[in-house]
Parts: C-alpha cells; sequence; structure tokens
C-alpha cells in the first residue's frame, strides 16, 4: 500500500517587510475578491452596558459578510453590577468571561479576552458599536497577510433613539444608510490621517491614530507586546500607549476605514468625566510614551521608558576610560537617556564600575540581557566604542542627523563606529529577516559632522552647538511628506497655532522679549 505524503502545514501570515510605515506597499487580493480562510475572535470588553446598546450591538455583528462558522464573540464583562444579558436565539456563537472590578479595567478586559480567544485574529469593539457589515472581513484581510499588522477602525458617533435590535438585523442597507439624517460626530482620527498620509508618511507617531473601540491584532504578536498596560485604571490612552508599543516594535499601524462603527451616542455624552481622567492619565503615559508629544518639557527628569538606549562597548578599556566614556554620555544634552556598559564577566573592571554606576538608575552595568531586549520600547538605540574619541553631546548630534531616516552611521575623528538606529527598523529586521537599513534609509556621516572629539577640544572650550530637531523643523517635514491639499491644510493650521502660541508667550506680561 503506497503511503500518501502528507500535506504540509499552512503557511500563517509573514512579519511586515516593507520600508517605514507604507502598508500600502503590502499586496492583498482586493476586498471583492477576498476569500477568508482564518477565523476571527471578537472580543468585546463589557461593563454596565444598557440591554438594548448590546443587543444592537450582537444584532450588528449578526449581519457580518464574515464566515459565522469561522466567528467567534468573547464578551468580557469588567464586574458590572448585573452580568449582560444575551438575547435568546442569537446565532451568533457568543460567551462570557468576567473579571473583578478593580478601576475602569478595559485593558485587564481585552488581555482577559486575548487569553479566552480561540483564534488567531483577534478584534477589538466596544459593546456600544455597530459595525458595518463589512467590519471583520475589512481587518482580517491585512491579518490574513501579515502577521504583525495592528489595523485600526474608524468611528463616528450618532444617537440611535427609536432603534431596537431587530431594526438593526433587519435593516435593508448599511447602518449608516440606517442612521441618515440624524445629526453625526465624524471620526475623531481622521485629522491624524490628514497629517500623515493615511499612516504612510515618515511622521514617528502614527500611533496616536487608534480608536481603542476599534482595532484588530494578530493574538501572537498581541502576545510579543505584553498585552495591554493593565496599570492604566482610568479612562484613555491604554490604546494608544498600546499602540505605540506595535509600532516601536516594528509592527505596521494600517488605517481600514471599511472597518467602520458607530458608536451608540453622541461624542460629547459624558465627556467631561473622560476629560477629567485623561488629564490624569497623560502623566503616566508620558513615562509609557518616548515621543515629545507625550512629555513635553521634561527636561531633567527620569522616564519608566528612556527615549534614548546607549550602549557602551567597554572592550579592553581600562576602567579609567570607561567612566569617563560613560560619564559623557550621560551628561549628553539628549538627557532623556539610559546607559548600558557591556563589559565581559570577572575582573577588577567590572567591581570597580559597579562601585561606580550601580546605585544610578540609569545605568546598567554588564547587563544580561541586550538593548532591543532590555528596552525594547524605547525608540532610538545608541551604539558607541568606549575606546573612541567620541564628542561631547554625540547622541544629541546622532539624533541631530538621523532626522526621519531609519538608521545614522557616524565615523569618528579615530576612525571609529558609532551609530544610531530606530527601535522599529531593529525589531522589523529582527522577525522579518535582513538588516535595519532594508526598512528606511540609513545614512554615513563624516567625522567633520559630528563635531570636536573630546581628546582634540581645548580645555573649557564649549561643545559645537547642533540644531536639535525643533517644532518648525517638524512642521517643515511634514509639509514636505503631505500630499494633496487637505494635508497642505492642516500643516499650515498647525503653524498657525504654534506661532499664535509663541507669540502669545512673548506678550505675556513679565515674559521675557
Amino acid at each position: 500500500m503506497t503511503r500518501r505524503a502528507s500535506r504540509p502545514p499552512p503557511r500563517g501570515p509573514a512579519p511586515a517587510a516593507v520600508r517605514y510605515n507604507d502598508w500600502r506597499a503590502v499586496e492583498l487580493p482586493a476586498p471583492g475578491a477576498f476569500a477568508p480562510s482564518l477565523p476571527v475572535s471578537v472580543v468585546v470588553p463589557y461593563y454596565d452596558t444598557p440591554p438594548a446598546t448590546l443587543a444592537r450591538t450582537l444584532a450588528a455583528l449578526e449581519r457580518q459578510t464574515y464566515p459565522r462558522r469561522m466567528l467567534e464573540v468573547a464578551i468580557v464583562d469588567d464586574g458590572s453590577r448585573a452580568p449582560p444579558e444575551i438575547p435568546a436565539g442569537l446565532a451568533l456563537d457568543v460567551r462570557t468571561v468576567r473579571q473583578e472590578r478593580r478601576g475602569v479595567g478595559i485593558a485587564r478586559a481585552r488581555n482577559a479576552g486575548v487569553r479566552a480567544a480561540a483564534h488567531d485574529i483577534v478584534l477589538f469593539l466596544d459593546s456600544d458599536m455597530l459595525p458595518e457589515a463589512g467590519w471583520i472581513a475589512a481587518h482580517a484581510r491585512w491579518h490574513h497577510a501579515v502577521s504583525d499588522a495592528l489595523t485600526i477602525g474608524f468611528r463616528a458617533y450618532a444617537a440611535m433613539d427609536g432603534i431596537d435590535a431587530d431594526a438593526v438585523r433587519r435593516r435593508a442597507g448599511s447602518v449608516g444608510e440606517m442612521l441618515a439624517g440624524r445629526p453625526v460626530d465624524p471620526p475623531a482620527n481622521e485629522g491624524d490621517m490628514i497629517r500623515t498620509g493615511d499612516l504612510a508618511s515618515r511622521a514617528d507617531d502614527p500611533f496616536t491614530a487608534i480608536a481603542g473601540g476599534n482595532f484588530g491584532v494578530g493574538k501572537g504578536f498581541y502576545e510579543l507586546l505584553g498585552g495591554c498596560d493593565e496599570s492604566f485604571t482610568r479612562w484613555g490612552l491604554e490604546d494608544t500607549e498600546f499602540a505605540y508599543r506595535a509600532y516601536t516594535r516594528g509592527g505596521l499601524l494600517v488605517p481600514v476605514r471599511g472597518a467602520f462603527a458607530w458608536h451608540q451616542g453622541r461624542r460629547a455624552e459624558g465627556r467631561a468625566e473622560k476629560d477629567r481622567d485623561l488629564q490624569i492619565q497623560r502623566g503616566k503615559a508620558a513615562h509609557l510614551i518616548a515621543h515629545p508629544g507625550y512629555r513635553g518639557a521634561g527636561r531633567g527628569r527620569v522616564f519608566q521608558v528612556p527615549q534614548f538606549v546607549a550602549t557602551l562597548a567597554a572592550g579592553d578599556c581600562p576602567a579609567e576610560r570607561i567612566i569617563e566614556a560613560a560619564a559623557t554620555l550621560l551628561a549628553d544634552r539628549a538627557r532623556d537617556l539610559a546607559l548600558r556598559i557591556e563589559i565581559a564577566p570577572g575582573g577588577g573592571r567590572l567591581e570597580r564600575l559597579r562601585d561606580e554606576f550601580g546605585p544610578d538608575p540609569r545605568v546598567r552595568v554588564a547587563p544580561a540581557l541586550s538593548a532591543l531586549d532590555e528596552f525594547p520600547a524605547s525608540p532610538f538605540h545608541v551604539s558607541v566604542p568606549a575606546a573612541a574619541a567620541f564628542p561631547e553631546g554625540l547622541v544629541h548630534r546622532l539624533r541631530a542627523r538621523l532626522k526621519d531616516a531609519a538608521a545614522v552611521r557616524a565615523v569618528l575623528p579615530d576612525g571609529a563606529e558609532a551609530s544610531m538606529t530606530r527601535a522599529w527598523a531593529l525589531h522589523r529586521a529582527r522577525r522579518a529577516g535582513g538588516a535595519p537599513g532594508d526598512y528606511g534609509d540609513s545614512i554615513a556621516i563624516p567625522a567633520s559632522s559630528v563635531g570636536v572629539s573630546i581628546a582634540r577640544r581645548a580645555p573649557g572650550a564649549a561643545p559645537r552647538a547642533v540644531g536639535y530637531p525643533t517644532p518648525w523643523d517638524r512642521l517643515r517635514g511634514r509639509w514636505r511628506d503631505a500630499r494633496g491639499a487637505a494635508a497642505k491644510w492642516a500643516v499650515l493650521q498647525r503653524s498657525a497655532r504654534l506661532a499664535w502660541r509663541r507669540a502669545a508667550r512673548v506678550l505675556r506680561p513679565g515674559a521675557a522679549p
């Protein structure tokens, strides 16, 4: 009897291998030609949602074009006073997971939902949202092609008075057509789309566009990121922080306009309380999102996630030279920095360095993990040999020359090399293969562009000034990347606001001219 050759296991989606966040480079079937082959879990965080509201949401999920046999819904009850009411006769595979109430537990609820999910594609939908019929398919089409995509849906806000679950289930057209004539608040993330060219420009903050009640991710990538941060126990920014980690870890952030849902209620409802929570959350987010837009004037502060991670390769240098080089890096104008001193175990040098830097929370001596594993969410990674004669302010200078590229390599005056690389490029290269320069521009600069080295600088002389990117520099970059009149107009509006703020500071009584 001839044994039939066994079929190889089905090949899963590959990690993103595009330059920057150019999701347009991914080859996908047209929406009409998409044939689903992977099942989907929909996670619905829930807390005291009115029964009629949840019933409408579930009715909208019944109307999805995605095959029902490939779909499950997990409702995660965040300690409600009464459990969710699941309508009888619902044509969906629905189960409920309950967790204890400990503040606003939406981050914990999402994590619990992923743990309970049976499938590798996980979509998140708030319990007060009505997804259009193609919502699941629009998200899932991307997760069939890319293993580390974060798909970002869109949502508008409308009142639902006079509409029940049966009306949603039996409607003739789309949800939008059913709501025709009602006042609508448009998607809040459209401004981010205009500013970033639908997230395809080189802007370094596409993560701000996430709509927390409507996004999708592969289960494996979600777990790699560590899920949502459960220390967020108030409303807001837990989704932005998650998207920040996805972006910094080299994930592909994809705006999916076909993944559209309607929030049941106008945007202003309950807004005052949410804004109060959001203001409190900003202080927490500043420690976790290492981006100037979330840290403001953080000069002199130490944050949980540093913006720059500098690795000093000790080599055979004597301890005195390593200490001098480390002190120079710690005094860098970049400031928001952690330092790693890579040195072989054993010997008097290691003991000396631990005595010198052990109490400093910014310094790791002989770290056990690689820089990328120890600081996966820090956006800039710097490598410097301790034996090199490098200039003061090296990190600051490298950042100024990096601009929006993926990596910059500097030849130092003595021929050694220092480099700065964006974390997303390092993570993407680790998953997809190749080098960071395969996924973005890599710049090489000569010694003359780096500055005067410590060894050659006259005693007491100030280091040469290097222009760090200012808000005006960033606006010029956004103007260059903007596509179309609407994007240009958005940049002009931001320029006008910045000019007004500057003028207001100058004209304020007591302000310096």
